[in-house]
């Protein structure tokens, strides 16, 4: 039986019939396994044990990967368009460790990466209301994206100016050696890591920390609201938009779920 072209590219790329259902299931389980190999591989006693296994097996998904990215592009109506995608970008970099470990050690380990080819079981499993609300999520993000930006702006300024002064307070012979040293300082202190490597010994830069540690938390709280509020404004948008309206009455704001217009009682089409 000749497969055309047409019907090969619904198999590779849709998921609505046995064929293309199995193309994408065997993929999901080719993914797993190459993830599974690579963390495997990690493990400083299997590698002795089982590094010849592993590296053939690596190199037998990287070459199936290879010859199925090869194949999407060659599928694509227009290639640059699955080749500049976000999945045709996943797609490249899963592939592309194994090649570069010939000139980059142990940068075959990267095929990781793959786990976000996984992914795809969203369109496999039909989990459309997890698309929907990974939209709500996105858009609600985009939104308030000016907003963070300039709070980050504000957190890189305080930053600035307190890895300056502990710098200056402190100085080298406690460990504050330069301004990107106290900055680094700083960064660990006001998102209340504390690694404890480098600490401030003058009573004067204890009360500097004391005021960056109380800040840290004021910080942190802010871009949570940022995205709180506009995931709630989001919320409502979308809400709106998803609303329909009473043929009888015309009043509208009714949800599409509503089987009966909760102003006139009229039974909803």
């Amino acid at each position: 039986m000749r497969i055309t072209k047409a019907r090969l590219a619904h198999i590779v790329f849709e998921s609505d019939d046995w064929a293309s259902k199995t193309f994408d299931i065997v993929l999901l389980f080719l993914i797993f396994g190459s993830i599974l190999v690579a963390i495997l591989d990690s493990v400083a006693s299997l590698r002795v044990k089982y590094g010849e296994i592993f590296l053939i097996l690596e190199w037998m998904f990287t070459i199936l990967f290879s010859i199925e990215y090869g194949l999407r592009v060659w599928l694509s109506r227009k290639p640059s368009n699955y080749i500049f995608s976000f999945f045709g970008m996943v797609d490249l970099l899963a592939i592309l460790p194994t090649y570069v470990s010939f000139f980059v050690v142990n940068s075959q380990f990267l095929t990781v990466v793959r786990a976000l080819r996984l992914l795809r079981v969203i369109r496999i499993l039909k989990l459309g209301r997890y698309v929907a609300e990974a939209e709500y999520l996105t858009r609600s993000l985009k939104a308030s994206s000016h907003k963070i930006m300039i709070f980050i702006g504000f957190v890189v300024t305080i930053v600035l100016i307190m890895g300056t002064l502990m710098f200056i307070i402190e100085g080298p012979q406690h460990g504050f050696t330069s301004i990107p040293v106290g900055m680094y300082w700083a960064i660990v202190t006001l998102t209340t890591v504390g690694f404890g490597d480098i600490t401030p010994v003058t009573a004067l830069g204890q009360f500097v920390s004391s005021i960056i540690m109380l800040l840290g938390y004021a910080i942190i709280a802010v871009p949570t609201g940022i995205v709180s509020s506009e995931m709630a404004s989001q919320k409502k948008k979308m809400d709106n938009e998803a609303s329909t309206y009473c043929p009888s009455c015309e009043r509208t704001g009714l949800s599409k779920a509503d089987y009966y217009c909760r102003y006139c009682g009229e039974r909803m089409p």
